[in-house]
């Protein structure tokens, strides 16, 4: 028994030899007990004005009670903001402003005690908080179906673009699922679903401590979009476009509602050559395009696991279009380039290596859209510049052709 206290009392001792070793190492500062000693007060503190916020970075005291750094201020709501920053660390970030006037901000050291010492006041002037660049930088531009907003956020703070709408009360209130949240440089939004009606929306910027920007009043009236009739699309084919391979395949079966093999355009990459494969096809009709649906062929898609993003499925393209082509199959004047695209996968997983979210996205097809600005056409080639294999052959399941007919 004896033996075994004494074994225990050794161990214990080593215990905290190590803890008492790895403090002294570490630099760790027990408190001082009943120590009323005020920290000493930090100095030279240097500004650096950011826009809606302002970095401090001063001279920390050799001071071994200190703890940690604190600074204290008010932002323009009346809200009495409170960052800290250790004893290894020099520097604080305030932030929260709304404007760029003058604020004071007073630093205090703080002892392990919690005992805090007179502070050091200095004066920062915020530049121009983020959400107003924003704000003078928000469009909504009416599109097929819906509306386009777009904004640059070039400091990538987190903003909210708050999109308002009018209840059945007359009263404007706050709609989520068209409203933005996002810290990304480059925002942009895409809103369809609505008709071709006039639609009021009242939009705002604002951040995550309530600061917002005026109001902006804007009408919305989306364009007219429609499902081109697939029973009058037809192959047409012109010199120089890629064969479709020999077991099969048919251009025609692209829009023939019909999924899986054979049931789908697959060019030859033999016979077609190196260069960029194009497939021509006539719509029907003369319209003006809103976006072009195309669904990939799942290579091995009689497994658990088909894969989209592979072989001959398009990766980087073009879609041309023409209401009168010349018939040598150049891409001369009669054509003009309504769109050029790349699928990108969700995962950026490795080639060959698609996840439940790659599989998703691509077995509900890819939405292209078509410039506004593109003239109505009648005629259409896609020109496949890279496939996910490296080629330039392609593949098509299914397509579909949106716009206005009329």
């Amino acid at each position: 028994m004896k033996k075994l206290n004494i074994y225990k009392i050794l161990l214990l001792a080593f215990g905290l030899m190590g803890v008492f070793a790895c403090e002294e190492e570490l630099g760790f500062k027990e408190p001082s007990g009943s120590d009323t000693t005020i920290p000493a007060q930090i100095s030279n503190v240097q500004v650096e004005n950011l826009p809606g916020k302002a970095r401090l970075t001063y001279d920390v005291p050799n001071d071994k009670s200190l703890l940690y750094v604190k600074a204290v201020y008010t932002l323009n709501s009346g809200e009495t903001m409170e960052v800290q920053s250790s004893f290894y660390d020099n520097s604080l970030l305030v932030e929260g402003y709304a404007d760029t006037e003058e604020h004071e901000v007073e630093l205090y050291s703080v002892s392990r005690n919690n005992l805090l010492s007179e502070p050091v006041k200095v004066t920062i002037k915020p530049q121009e908080a983020p959400i107003w660049s924003v704000f003078e930088s928000l469009e909504m531009a009416n599109a097929f179906g819906g509306y386009n907003l777009t904004a640059e956020n070039p400091t990538k703070e987190d903003i909210s673009i708050l999109i308002l709408k009018e209840n059945v009360l007359g009263e404007f209130e706050v709609d989520n699922q068209k409203s933005v949240f996002t810290s990304a440089d480059e925002v942009e939004s895409k809103i369809r679903g609505l008709d071709t009606l006039n639609y009021e929306f009242k939009v705002l910027v604002m951040d995550k401590w309530g600061n917002a920007t005026d109001t902006l009043n804007k009408i919305v009236k989306p364009i007219y979009e429609t499902e081109l009739d697939p029973a009058n699309f037809e192959a047409f084919p012109l010199p120089g476009d890629a064969p479709q391979v020999s077991n099969g395949a048919r251009l025609e079966y692209a829009w023939d509602g019909r999924m899986l093999w054979p049931y789908t355009s697959f060019t030859n990459q033999s016979a077609g050559g190196p260069d960029p494969h194009i497939i021509t096809f006539d719509t029907g009709k003369e319209a003006k395009l809103s976006r072009i649906w195309i669904r990939a062929y799942p290579e091995f898609w009689w497994t658990a696991s088909p894969q989209w993003y592979y072989l001959t499925t398009l990766k980087r393209f073009e879609v041309y279009g023409s209401t009168d082509p010349s018939l040598s199959g150049e891409l001369d004047d009669s054509w003009t380039l309504i769109g050029s695209y790349e699928v990108e996968k969700p995962s950026d997983s490795p080639y060959g290596e698609d996840n439940a979210l790659d599989d998703q996205v691509a077995s509900q097809g890819f939405n292209f859209e078509v410039d506004l600005d593109a003239p109505k056409v009648r005629y259409l080639r896609i020109r496949c510049l890279e496939n996910w294999g490296g080629g330039t052959a392609q593949s098509i399941n299914e397509l579909k052709i949106y716009g206005d007919p009329r």
